[in-house]
């Protein structure tokens, strides 16, 4: 479980960063249906994209500690799980958007149950190995 942990963890700080740049790069182009949005929305697109590449650094220095951090990894599942409900808002007030969005929605309200639970794995690994003694081991 530290293993999954520890993949999950890197996995949602690289693909976030990706993102985040992809987005600040591309800006409007970068949102499926959203190229003729104008100026504004590209603006505001770019800034969040910075916003998820800091989210995505945030992933990256969880990962390099050891252990990983529940607190951190709860934290920080638990935005990513806002955007889910965010989408679930949107989906509420103006219909279905793009496909794509629709999969992205899923993946933001699976993936952090799945964080939850996971998050204290390299902790409990940690301190079970601590209350074993080394000959017994």
């Amino acid at each position: 479980m530290a293993r999954a942990l520890r993949t999950l963890t890197q996995l949602m700080g690289w693909s976030s960063v990706a993102i985040g740049l992809y987005h600040v790069i591309l800006g409007n182009a970068a949102i499926p249906g959203a190229a003729s949005a104008g100026t504004t929305v590209d603006s505001w697109g770019r800034f969040m994209g910075a916003s998820f590449v800091g989210y995505g650094l945030a992933w990256l220095w969880a990962v390099q500690q050891r252990p990983i951090p529940a607190r951190a990894v709860r934290w920080l599942a638990g935005v990513f799980l806002l955007g889910g409900i965010g989408r679930l808002l949107s989906l509420a007030v103006h219909g279905w958007p793009h496909w794509f969005q629709i999969v992205l929605a899923a993946i933001e309200l699976g993936l952090p149950p799945i964080l939850f639970w996971l998050a204290d794995a390299e902790e409990r690994t940690q301190r079970s190995e601590v209350k074993t003694p080394a000959a017994a081991r």
